[in-house]
Formats: C-alpha cells, structure tokens, sequence
C-alpha cells in the first residue's frame, strides 16, 4: 500500500512523456538568469559609498558610515498593496518599485534617519525577464530618489501560488541616525507649527477602498474620472512621493524639527496622533490645503463620508513636520526650494485628542 493514495498538493496528472525538471514544474532558471543579467545596470546605478562587492554573492555588504558617535540602526519593511492589481491589469510595471522604496525610506525618514540600502523581494507566478527588469528598474529609481544602494534581493518565481501575470512585492529598508540626533516627537511643545508636504496622489494606500468605488460604478482603467482630466490608470499608478532628500537637506541646515509623520493608511490622524505626545493636540485647520481633485472624484462616486476619506486617505498631504514657531519660515523656503509643496496645517495646543481637523471631526 503507498504511503499517500491522493497527490500530496492536489490532483496533477501527468502524460507519461512529461518531462520531471524544474521548468517543466514551472520554474525557469535560465529566465531567472536572464533577469539578473538585465537589472544588473539599474542596480549598480544605485550604489552608494559604503557598498562593498559587487552584484551577484550570496549577501551584500554596505560599510558603516564613518563620524558617527553613536550609529543607531533603523528598519522599515513594506509592500506596495493592492495597488498592484492595477499595474498588472493595464501592464505598467515600472512605476510600482518606486512606491516599494518610498513606503519604507518615508518611514525610517521620520526619526531622521538616513536610508543606507534597500532589499527587495519579487514573487512571480511565472518570470519573464524584460517584466522583472521593469519592475525592478522602478526600485532603482526609488532608490536613486532616496539615495541609498539597492543591495540585494530575491526574485521567487512560484507557480501554483500564483497564477502566470501575478506578482508581489514585499521591500526592506536600513538606514542610521546619530543617536542623540533620533527625533521621536517627544520635544514637541505647546506653540509649536504644524508643516505638511503636498502627496503625489493616493501614494499606496486606500486601493481596497478605490477598487471597490470603481467597479461598483462600472469604471474601467482607461475611462477618465468625471471631469478630471486624465485617465483612472494613469492618475491611479502614479508613485508615492519620496521625501527623504529635501528632509534631510532640512536637518543637515540645522533647523529643529521636533516631530514627523508619514502619512499612510489610517489617513492624517491615526498617523500624526504617533509622535503627539500625551497632553497636546496637533489643532489642524483642513481649509489649509487644496485637496487634490482625485480625492474628491472617488469621494463622489462612492458616496464617501468626509470623516472616512480623512482616515483612509492622505487627501493630498503626504509627510508632515513638527517645528517650532520661529522655525517655520526657514523650515517653509528650504522645503520649497528643494521641489515640495509646504502648506500650514495648524499648531500644537494642550487637549485630550492627539489630532483635530478643525471644521470636519
């Protein structure tokens, strides 16, 4: 009697001419070797000083910065959502590797910290090479934007997971700060302003929410919102905006920044409220800032309560600084004049609520 009377993962029957090597079980080295050859360029394009070897080993190594006195590690690690879906529903791949790296540097950003080097991991369904490239061009450019090396990475190439055009992504970030220099929000005072940094767009979150409004309204990809001029893909696949240059540039001209926020999922108050310590409240004032179209074209076709746009979505700010009062002009020019768009969102008071947008919650 065999040891299983049923195929172990499922019912697979086989010709007997059917050949038993790993491509005939859906996994191709040579494309695996194929794609390695073609992202060699991008990656490379991305090594910073501290990269030690070259692409290709088994690990990579970046060396330390020298000049720090207390170095202090900081990690992110993030995906891209199911903003994916739409890039491999109209096929454009190149962009969604840059929303990869910035959901991760944005994130150690807000400690200050300075991105070192990023890992990727990409898992097919089936692995043609020219699609890998570009996928993995677009992390090259994130990490390009964010100045750190992109170091090392998987490509994981799994049929029977996932189906052949499908594919995930998964991103890992490691940067340094000087110890004594971590910021964390816990300076922050009463008087204290209030600056946010104008987003790209929905950047990579709330697509679950975005999806759900398209297709309950018939919407396809190629049709144009309601009087918004571009297409839904083309407006939808735009990346998330990456901070980390003009931040840094900030703090390396000496201006004191007291706090800082990545603005993601669960929208301006649930992330601002982290780094509010306990007996103050960011009092924003949200006529402050022009909400872009896009927002308010989803929020119509859904029918979407104020109050859930604003936890779902950035509404069009997409990092947001803590400084004080006579630190805000400095802090104002010195972001604009690097490419953001800084707005005045409000002040720090004392209050129970972490976070209040004046005239909505």
């Amino acid at each position: 009697m065999p040891l299983h009377s049923e195929p172990l993962f499922g019912h697979h029957q086989h010709a007997e001419d059917d050949e038993m090597t790993y491509a005939a079980a859906g996994v191709d080295i040579e494309a695996g070797e194929e794609a390695v050859r073609l992202i060699k360029d991008d990656v490379e394009s991305t090594y910073i000083p501290g990269v030690l070897g070259s692409l290709g080993g088994f690990a990579g190594c970046f060396e330390m910065p020298k000049g720090l006195e207390q170095p202090v590690l900081v990690s992110a690690t993030d995906g891209v959502g199911t903003k994916l879906l739409l890039a491999q529903e109209v096929g454009k791949l190149d962009t969604v590797g840059i929303d990869l790296v910035a959901m991760s540097v944005n994130d150690v950003l807000t400690v200050g910290a300075r991105p070192l080097l990023f890992l990727d991991y990409v898992a097919v369904g089936r692995l043609v090479p020219s699609e890998m490239a570009q996928i993995v061009a677009g992390v090259a450019e994130g990490c390009r934007q964010a100045d750190c090396a992109l170091l090392g990475g998987e490509m994981a190439e799994m049929p029977g997971l996932y189906t052949p055009g499908e594919f995930d992504l998964a991103g890992f970030c490691v940067a340094v700060a000087e110890k004594k220099k971590l910021i964390d929000g816990s300076t922050i005072r009463e008087g204290d302003v209030v600056i946010g940094l104008a987003s790209s767009g929905f950047h990579s979150n709330g697509y679950s929410l975005v999806r759900r409004v398209l297709d309950a309204n018939g919407c396809g990809l190629k049709d144009k919102f309601p009087h918004f001029g571009e297409s839904i893909a083309e407006t939808l696949l735009k990346p998330t905006r990456v901070y980390v240059k003009s931040v840094l540039g900030l703090l390396d001209e000496g201006v004191t920044v007291r706090g800082m926020a990545h603005i993601t999922g669960g929208g301006m108050t649930g992330n601002l409220s982290r780094v509010i310590p306990e007996g103050l409240s960011a009092r924003l004032h949200f006529s402050q800032w022009k909400i872009p179209p896009v927002f308010r074209a989803i929020q119509h076709l859904g029918d979407i309560p104020e109050w859930e746009m604003f936890r779902t979505f950035n509404m069009g700010i997409g990092f947001v600084l803590v400084v004080p009062e006579k630190a805000m002009e400095k802090a104002m020019e010195s972001l604009a004049g690097r490419g953001e768009t800084p707005v005045y969102l409000g002040e720090i008071a004392t209050g129970s609520e972490r976070v209040t947008l004046g005239g909505l919650l």
